[in-house]
């Protein structure tokens, strides 16, 4: 039941767009660069909503290229030791999402903190400044200038920003850090993981952001990856710099981060997915050297499937222990 190629053939696929050369001198160059930005974190009490458990926060620090990031930060009210705690990032265009959706994690001894991703739905800054588009389409937003200017090496730099701000807080146990989400959310735990020391587990649901070229080849340009055609249309017709623009998509293709992650990681694949296909999460996941897993859904696409957020929460409950 797979769409595309044979499971086995997945578990051994290593992706198709193209690494650039000077990868790892890059990133180590905006870690540096993100080390050296005063984060200026500001915490503001939410008064619109309230729990006999939970404390609500606003919590605001500044990242790369300036931009104020927005999170919602939510406490046990009653902390008597340092806390374990889960980072969670959204899907592509959307928000945080509600308070009380985290209320269950927040109930059971975890701090939460929910990223607004810069530029999309939430309260986070989107500081421009880049060459060519500008009005939609983060993925391919910087790909006219420089390298450093691609929106999405800012955006994974703003999740291990996060990341260390979290662990640094007294009332979290910096051992016990998950980055999670699904679809672009789960994408970016998995850039996360691989950019912070801090993280120790890892839950990414069909990730997005991987393999751009695959998607490409496979005539899947489109709802998710729809700007990468755009891109071309637009700005290079003929494909006459296709190995290009694959390569400089290549600073932000998650499976080529994949191989720092230290964390224990659990992936699920649904192997229907036409919006992010199968064998780009495998791309990903093949490339994770620390001990991993991945619960795999033959029947489901890039959609709800049944049964899945009580495994994760049993999951993130083993950090308890």
């Amino acid at each position: 039941m797979v769409f595309e190629m044979p499971l086995e053939k997945l578990k051994t696929y290593m992706g198709t767009n193209p690494c650039p050369p000077d990868f790892d001198e890059y990133w180590q160059r905006a870690l540096k660069e993100m080390d050296e930005v005063e984060p200026n974190v500001e915490i503001v009490k939410e008064e619109s909503v309230e729990s006999p458990y939970a404390e609500c926060f606003n919590m605001y620090f500044t990242g790369v290229k300036g931009a104020r990031i927005r999170v919602q930060l939510i406490k046990p009210k009653k902390i008597e030791k340092p806390c374990p705690a889960i980072l969670m990032f959204h899907g592509y265009k959307w928000y945080s999402g509600d308070w009380s959706d985290k209320f269950g994690l927040v109930a059971a001894g975890f701090i939460v903190a929910a990223m607004d991703v810069r530029g999309q739905n939430g309260y986070s800054e989107d500081m421009g400044g880049v060459k060519g588009n500008t009005v939609q389409g983060h993925i391919i937003r910087g790909l006219d200038d420089d390298k450093d200017q691609l929106l999405y090496r800012q955006i994974f730099l703003d999740t291990a920003e996060l990341a260390k701000i979290i662990a640094n807080m007294p009332e979290v146990d910096e051992k016990r850090i998950a980055a999670f989400g699904y679809s672009q959310g789960g994408g970016l735990a998995l850039a996360c993981a691989a950019l912070s020391p801090y993280i120790s587990r890892v839950v990414s649901v069909y990730p997005f952001l991987c393999d751009y070229k695959r998607v490409w080849e496979m005539d899947l340009a489109k709802d998710a990856y729809e700007e990468i055609r755009t891109y071309f249309r637009f700005r290079d017709p003929l494909h006459e710099r296709e190995e290009e623009i694959f390569t400089k998509l290549g600073y932000i293709d998650v499976q080529h981060l994949a191989k720092w992650i230290k964390a224990e990681v659990l992936m699920v694949t649904g192997l229907m997915d036409t919006i992010c296909p199968p064998s780009t999460q495998f791309a990903a996941y093949n490339k994770i050297q620390s001990k991993k897993q991945m619960l795999i859904y033959p029947d489901f696409g890039h959609e709800t499937i049944f049964g899945l957020n009580d495994k994760i929460f049993m999951y993130f409950m083993e950090m308890l222990k």
